[in-house]
């Protein structure tokens, strides 16, 4: 099987291209053997470029512990670059599908990189759209209590759950502690994101992200899209927002309430390697 190595911001795939070679019927257990830092490539996910019925191509991506998440946003900036420089497309405007519904990228040319901005679609914020127990409504600055201690979270579906905490001090032991006690928390029955959000200024915070079937990775583009739509609904941030992960910046912008959220980072291509399957 062959594949390309990519990353945004350091959140690395392996994506395959499912429209050149077949692949196997279940991507779970080829997710968890390729997504192995020492036994396989090492990634923090699995990404196939499939045909689609209603856009131009179809993303389906596999945490390394064999789930399927509904969307990843950098790893969506990276199917739409591989797409424009593998010739799937000719358009530097995609539409690509996915578990979410459809996301709407756009490639530019700054400074010799090669930017993706994309239109990540609208934030939910009901609890059943999110999914979180509780009563119907939204969940902004709520307390949730983990490993004996108190939170306060908000949460924000961006097509995938997130569980957004204000939290300027938290440790690397709390972090490693707290975040898979929220990522399997009842409160969410399709697990969750974490973020811890520490903010430097209303343009500018700091951001660790637990993932979901993932453990800490350097960038999560969804999630620092959470982290904004809870930083506006708490008086925390403004609507144009540098978020800065350990692997670099993000920068998203919330333009309105009833409106989407567009987030803009680059990509990179790494390697390609064929894997013996």
């Amino acid at each position: 099987m062959y594949f390309t190595k990519m990353h945004g911001l350091g959140n690395d795939f392996v994506v395959v291209n499912g429209f050149a070679q077949a692949l196997p019927a279940d991507p779970a257990p080829l997710a968890r053997r390729i997504c192995d830092r020492r036994f396989g490539v090492g990634a923090d996910g699995l990404v196939l470029i499939l045909p689609s019925e209603s856009a131009q191509f179809r993303m389906r991506i596999f945490n390394p512990d064999g789930s399927e998440p509904e969307i990843c946003g950098n790893a969506i900036r990276c199917v739409a670059l591989y797409a424009y420089r593998h010739g799937l497309v000719t358009e530097t405007r995609l539409e690509i599908e996915t578990l979410a519904g459809p996301i709407r990228p756009e490639l530019r040319l700054e400074a010799g990189k090669e930017i993706v901005r994309v239109d990540m679609g609208r934030p939910r914020l009901d609890r059943a759209e999110i999914p979180m127990a509780g009563p119907a409504g939204p969940a902004v600055g709520e307390r949730l209590d983990a490993g004996g201690r108190g939170f306060e979270i908000t949460a924000v579906s961006m097509g995938n759950p997130h569980c957004v905490i204000f939290e300027p001090d938290l440790t690397e032991q709390e972090f490693r502690k707290y975040g898979p006690l929220l990522e399997r928390h009842p409160a969410f029955p399709a697990r969750t994101n974490v973020e811890f959000v520490a903010v430097r200024s209303p343009g500018e915070v700091d951001v660790r992200v637990w993932e979901r079937g993932a453990g800490p990775t350097l960038a999560c583009g969804t999630g620092a899209c959470a982290v904004v739509v809870a930083g506006v609904l708490t008086g925390r941030t403004g609507r144009t927002v540098n978020v800065r992960l350990p692997g670099g910046v993000l920068l998203i912008e919330w333009p309105e309430d009833s409106g989407p959220v567009y987030m803009s980072g680059p990509v990179e291509e790494v390697f390609e390697g064929k894997l013996f399957i």
